[in-house]
């Protein structure tokens, strides 16, 4: 299956062959980070009772009664509700208290004064009634729904979950994924280096995008550029794995085993080449147990592009992750395109005085140079059709 593809059909056909890799109940105080896979509703009232806002004085204001009352109790918070015996008598109260019963406004301490058991209201000073009160259920009303399915459980998510009484809730269970990198040439990070090799880097770059999208379950490892080696490591990997994302060995060379021992793995190809710079040679397929394979072609630059177009938003899909807006952007001045292919460049973004978005184009020299990507924040993606994109064109931004 060697015909070039389009790049949105790449895309559905990622889509359509992804298997899920459910889900699991884990205790509330590792849940953060994971993407939750049930809705969340509100366990009561939010909040549960009126609540006072401020610390100072509870009373019933009129707005005809003397500005000065006599002590008769204190709310503190945590307490059950106390009450107002008389319209000339006020709570001490403390922020977050229950508002004590028969009163209708908060004076802040800030505008009282203190005369022995009584409360002056300060110079000049007129209250509202229902003023720093934060009412019962204004928040929510109980069984609202406060969190849907696919959100990654931050800070903001753990607050509603505790104080919602989630001890244990459904999460999407992090896919174990094995990166490999493939070739003669490559020696690890802190080896020597002889004559003609490289080393490895694509690895720890994949690597390193998985882990900041939330895939700690990452194994890395390395096949040389011989069939009966490569169907060895793979099928171990397979064995081991949930998710295999190659770099190299996947172009029409006479040392790129990779579809040939995918092959024989009986991993089923669902395409192999998109038309698309870089990254054409790019191969997806699907193992004999459902595992996703993702070949990428052995270029630095075009084995990050794909990964950050195809493979994090196919594994981020498959987990039930709700899908991130798509950025736009406009290019700041012209790059030159492809008539026949999509062309992904990276760019640097910054904001004009409006606020709208603008790309920079960096282009890489070849698809090896990955040595400018640090001065980028991430590709635009650009259709065929012309040779060069004019400046302010539209396009849509994908972040490394």
């Amino acid at each position: 299956m060697n015909e070039l593809i389009s790049v949105a059909e790449a895309e559905a056909l990622i889509t359509r062959h992804m298997p899920s890799f459910g889900s699991e109940r884990v205790e509330l105080d590792v849940a953060a980070g994971r993407i939750l896979r049930e809705p969340i509703r509100a366990e009561r009232d939010q909040p549960p009772f009126d609540r006072v806002m401020m610390d100072g004085i509870a009373l019933r204001w009129s707005g005809s009664l003397p500005r000065s009352f006599a002590v008769c109790g204190v709310q503190l918070a945590g307490m059950v509700a106390q009450t107002l015996v008389d319209d000339g008598c006020c709570i001490e109260v403390t922020t977050g208290a229950m508002l004590p019963d028969g009163c209708n406004c908060i004076v802040p301490v800030e505008q009282t004064l203190r005369e022995g058991d009584r409360y002056l209201l300060a110079e000049g000073y007129v209250p509202t009634s229902g003023q720093f009160i934060h009412a019962r259920g204004s928040d929510c009303p109980i069984d609202a729904l406060l969190l849907n399915a696919g959100i990654r459980i931050g800070a903001p998510e753990m607050a509603v979950l505790a104080a919602n009484g989630v001890t244990d809730v459904e999460v999407a269970i992090v896919p174990s994924v094995a990166v490999v990198a493939t070739g003669d040439e490559l020696v690890d990070v802190g080896a020597a280096l002889g004559e003609g090799q490289i080393r490895r880097s694509n690895d720890r770059a994949l690597a390193a995008a998985l882990r900041s999208r939330g895939f700690g379950r990452v194994a890395l490892s390395q096949v040389a550029d011989d069939l009966g080696a490569t169907v060895s490591i793979l099928g171990a990997l397979l064995a081991a794995h949930q998710v295999l994302i190659l770099s190299g060995g996947v172009s029409m060379g006479q040392r790129d085993h990779v579809p040939a021992a995918l092959d024989a793995l009986g991993v089923r190809c669902v395409f192999h080449r998109i038309a698309q710079r870089p990254g054409k040679p790019m191969w997806f397929g699907i193992g004999a147990q459902g595992q996703a394979v993702f070949a990428l072609p052995g270029n630095p630059v075009s084995a990050l592009v794909c990964a950050i177009r195809y493979v994090m938003p196919a594994l981020l899909a498959s987990m039930g992750a709700v899908a991130e807006p798509l950025e736009h952007v406009c290019l700041d001045e012209a790059v030159d395109t492809n008539a026949n292919l999509t062309c992904f460049v990276p760019a640097h973004v910054q904001h004009d005085s409006s606020g709208r978005a603008l790309a920079h184009p960096v282009p890489s020299r070849t698809s090896g140079d990955f040595s400018s990507l640090p001065r980028t924040h991430g590709f635009v993606q650009l259709p065929p059709g012309q040779n060069v994109a004019v400046a302010g064109t539209a396009a849509a931004f994908y972040r490394w």
